[in-house]
């Protein structure tokens, strides 16, 4: 099978361009000499099945990041047919020094300059024939944001992988240093063949910026964006919610219930309905708020804000010892927390890169989101509720700012913070769809196999030993509750909560999924009410801030590991967050008490 691999600097749109061309094909793989996954797809051209391969974005092939090393190592283990190098055509000048660098390797190259409908917005005129001459390369004109060219660009591949696959010299590090020549031949290819104004003339981007980056109202206007995109999550997804919901629970009790009570016996019944149903039911109920998260987030992301919010944030992330970028990943962390852990690869400094992922699991991922919606429609008033919701979105910042205080002198850094700040852009609602689908389909291949074994776990604790009263306190479920009640009962939370939090520490998924077997519930209208009578607001919004700050998923924690290669590292952070979770909700909970609410 043929392989080609996209590889090109960051922000050049070429995970845009490999989503359109592999489709939903895309897939993880695991690489010879690389430590990371690499996402993959295939596609069909020419008769023959080829393999594309999506590289870490790089800025260049000297460095010694980790994005840079996967880079290297894998064009070194894993020769491809063909390398498609994506340029962003409006930040030419930049660019094309890594052109440079893989030209001089014995590669197959094919150049995109991608974003081409830009050059023109922005006076830059490219002459690619002229280009194409002087590299001696195939370079093609393209727009992956609205599939222009893409059709040229499959054609070109076909036609290039019929030439022989190169062979990659041993010592790639000795071939790329051999390149003094680079900053001669790049200024001898821009001044003949493209034109830049001098001045650009001001452009929508230049006006937005001036209210967006204003020193003044730039964190306001971010923070107020964030606030409506939890506002509107809340007051779409909702609704949604609770149709997705009473539509599972019509379906267990008019079909699924009648046709297995006269055939089943009561405890494969219950272990069918109230553990496997339930779980697979808890499931699809939250599928809509999670497609409108990634939704919004897409947005937020493509328009090329997040990268303004970055550069809105990197002076006070300074003083925590940290950067823009972290603020980036923890951003990502919103969807999960595994990505943007992943994603402090980018980052040189190990003691930054540490300090980054101690903060990273406090962001309030999707799966947090879940829980944190049900419990806020639940027990507050709908004008009340997306202010619940954007008050924890703010304390998740608070308790990363806290431990990034606390321990950024013992992991220090001195490296340089660089950003592009790409151009605003409206997305297409096809690279919306496609973001938002990658994402959530994401969520439910991990979500199915943790919330429905959760449930089923959580129906095995409350319904065993046998003899016990499904639920009640002589069940395995209310033994373990009883025995720590004294740590969460000054926190406000009761034994059923804490089984629901033991259970969470798998993933946090599964916490209303196990409330509703807990309580004995299959409808989560019926959950919601019983946890009306059971917690006042205060009892409620302790146990959300617990949720919110301690122990994360195992998948987060096993990343934490393998990321950071340190299980003394790995402990501490399990230890801080758990320690800070109890001291958070304790505080809150006895301020509140004391105050009379």
């Amino acid at each position: 099978m043929k392989r080609v691999a996209l590889l090109g600097m960051p922000n050049t749109g070429k995970s845009t361009l490999f989503n359109r061309i592999t489709g939903g094909s895309a897939r993880v793989g695991n690489w010879p000499g690389v430590t990371v996954d690499l996402l993959a797809g295939k596609l069909l051209l020419g008769g023959e099945m080829v393999e594309f391969i999506d590289l870490p974005g790089i800025y260049d092939m000297h460095g010694y990041s980790d994005d840079e090393q996967v880079v290297r190592h894998f064009l070194h283990d894993n020769v491809p047919d063909l390398v498609v190098v994506v340029l962003n055509a409006t930040q030419i000048e930049r660019q094309l020094s890594l052109l440079l660098q893989l030209r001089s390797l014995d590669l197959n190259l094919i150049v995109l300059l991608n974003m081409a409908d830009e050059t023109r917005k922005l006076g830059i005129t490219i002459n690619r024939r002229k280009m194409a001459e002087m590299l001696e390369l195939p370079i093609l004109l393209v727009s992956a944001k609205f599939g222009r060219g893409v059709p040229e660009v499959l054609e070109a591949i076909t036609r290039t992988l019929r030439y022989p696959t190169p062979g990659m010299a041993e010592d790639l590090r000795a071939q790329l240093e051999n390149d003094d020549h680079i900053e001669v031949e790049m200024a001898r290819v821009l001044s003949q063949s493209v034109e830049i104004p001098v001045r650009m003339s001001d452009s929508d981007t230049d006006r937005l910026d001036r209210l967006m980056l204003h020193p003044f109202w730039g964190l306001p206007i971010f923070f107020l964006i964030m606030f409506l995109l939890f506002k509107c999550i809340f007051l779409l997804g909702q609704p949604l919610q609770s149709e997705v919901a009473s539509a599972f629970t019509a379906i267990r009790e008019s079909a699924l219930e009648p046709l297995l009570l006269a055939v089943l016996p009561p405890p494969l019944l219950g272990f069918l309905l109230d553990g496997v149903y339930n779980g697979v039911a808890t499931v699809a109920s939250f599928v809509p708020i999670i497609v409108l998260f990634f939704l919004f987030m897409a947005i937020v992301e493509d328009t090329g804000y997040l990268s303004r919010a970055a550069f809105l944030m990197d002076a006070l992330m300074a003083r925590m010892g940290l950067d823009g970028r972290s603020f980036v990943m923890l951003l990502m962390g919103f969807g999960c927390n595994v990505p943007a852990l992943m994603g402090t690869r980018v980052i040189r400094s190990r003691g930054q890169r540490l300090l980054s992922m101690l903060v990273i699991p406090f962001s309030l991922c999707s799966a947090r989101l879940q829980v944190f919606v049900f419990i806020t429609a639940a027990l507050f008033a709908p004008p009340h509720a997306p202010l619940v919701l954007f008050s924890l979105y703010l304390a998740s910042f608070a308790a990363a700012l806290l431990t990034a205080l606390i321990f950024k002198k013992r992991l220090s850094s001195d490296e340089p913070f660089v950003l592009e700040l790409p151009p605003y852009r409206f997305p297409t609602m096809r690279q919306l769809w496609l973001r938002s689908w990658h994402e959530v389909s994401h969520f439910l291949r991990r979500a199915s196999l943790f919330i429905v074994a959760g449930v089923v776990l959580a129906w095995v604790l409350t319904n065993f030993p046998t003899g016990a009263y499904p639920g009640s306190l002589d069940t395995w479920a209310g033994m373990i509750g009883s025995q720590l009640n004294f740590m969460f009962a000054p926190l406000g939370i009761p034994p059923e909560l804490t089984i629901a939090l033991i259970l969470g520490f798998i993933a946090k998924e599964i916490v209303v999924g196990s409330l509703a077997v807990i309580y004995g519930h299959h409808a989560l209208d019926a959950l919601a009410n019983t946890l009306t009578h059971q917690l006042d607001w205060v009892q409620a919004y302790s146990f959300m801030l617990f949720t919110l700050i301690y122990t994360p998923c195992l998948s987060t924690i096993a990343t934490l590991r393998s990321e950071s290669k340190s299980g003394g590292f790995t402990l501490v952070a399990l230890a801080w967050s758990l320690s800070l979770a109890w001291l958070v909700s304790f505080l809150f909970y006895q301020a509140a008490r004391a105050l009379g609410y």
